[in-house]
């Protein structure tokens, strides 16, 4: 019989000489209280010193295995990665740059056992330079099972679907063995979206519980969002993943009108921005936009039309059928 370790935390980073040591030093300090502990670096092609301070914790974590790529496949395909190889009973995902709170793993493991569902959340703290706010998962009562499509709506209110972070929380073995915690391969950015709808619409039971912080880094100037090049588009394609997601379930119309309000605001954020892009990707992205407003179904569309911003509205119209801009009063 196998013996699995208690949690197998993966850690997907690229280039992350400069605060690597900063997250895996919290993982040490994991070990106080949960000392079966697997961790799973995955260097995604790093040009910098990330492997020797990988190397510099390796008799600090002896849980800690390295998987090494010769070039970057992207945070998507590096957390795959990590799957793959993960043999814990609980699987975590904690980015290179962020870190967590001592005693953080071994309360999320208290909870996951005690509630007995399949995955649980929590808040997260956002830090930039030395500013630290909370964030609070959408979703109330805490510590409390709900099946987990009951948090997608309402559709005109943020609920778990737009929650995607995906290291904030833990999740149980056997999402992993059903192929619930895969992310789609090649994706870049937005690579969350698709993944916290398979995850909400296909999992049965999650609740959100009160835990020791995580602390999501904001502001490095290698982020994507800092970044204007194709890597950016990627949220066309992950959004067509998602709304095959969607669209496959048996309650499909019941849930489409939130996935048209996420949707649409998606698509004027990165339209509005876009004067900032190349002349070619501005052309690209505003072929995917319309691509991707064609194929969703339309009716829901017109209804969630007259209820989204005047501002939204005057962004996308270009992008929707005239019928569909026709059904607003003037």
């Amino acid at each position: 019989m196998v013996t699995r370790p208690d949690v197998t935390v993966i850690v997907p980073v690229l280039n992350g000489e400069d605060v690597l040591a900063v997250t895996l030093a919290s993982l040490v300090r994991q070990l106080d209280t949960l000392p079966e502990l697997e961790v799973i670096g995955v260097n995604d092609g790093s040009t910098d010193r990330t492997a020797e301070v990988f190397g510099h914790f390796s008799s600090r974590l002896p849980g800690l295995k390295v998987i090494e790529n010769e070039r970057p496949v992207g945070l998507a395909s590096a957390r795959n990665l990590g799957l793959d190889a993960a043999q814990g009973k609980r699987i975590v995902f904690l980015d290179g740059d962020d870190w967590m709170a001592p005693g953080r793993l071994a309360s999320l493991a208290r909870s996951l056992d005690a509630l007995q569902c399949d995955f649980i959340r929590t808040d997260h703290v956002v830090a930039r330079g030395h500013s630290r706010v909370l964030h609070r998962a959408p979703h109330f009562p805490r510590g409390t099972v709900v099946p987990a499509r009951d948090a997608i709506l309402p559709y005109d209110h943020e609920s778990m679907v737009d929650y995607p972070y995906a290291w904030a929380g833990m999740f149980d073995r056997e999402l992993l063995d059903r192929g619930l915690l895969h992310f789609e391969d090649g994706l870049y950015t937005a690579e969350d979206r698709p993944w916290i709808w398979r995850l909400h619409l296909r999992a049965e039971r999650f609740a959100v519980v009160h835990a020791p912080e995580i602390f999501y880094r904001r502001g490095s100037i290698t982020s994507l969002t800092q970044i204007y090049d194709a890597r950016q588009l990627h949220f066309i394609r992950a959004y067509r993943q998602a709304l095959e997601v969607v669209d496959s379930d048996d309650e499909a119309a019941l849930y489409m009108p939130k996935f048209l309000r996420q949707l649409t605001a998606i698509a004027a954020h990165h339209v509005q921005r876009s004067d900032r892009m190349p002349r070619s990707l501005r052309r690209e992205l505003r072929v995917g936009v319309r691509e991707l407003l064609s194929l969703v179904p339309q009716e829901p569309l017109r209804q969630q039309w007259q209820e989204i911003s005047p501002l939204r509205r005057s962004v996308l119209q270009e992008f929707v059928d005239p019928a569909i801009r026709r059904s607003v009063p003037r």
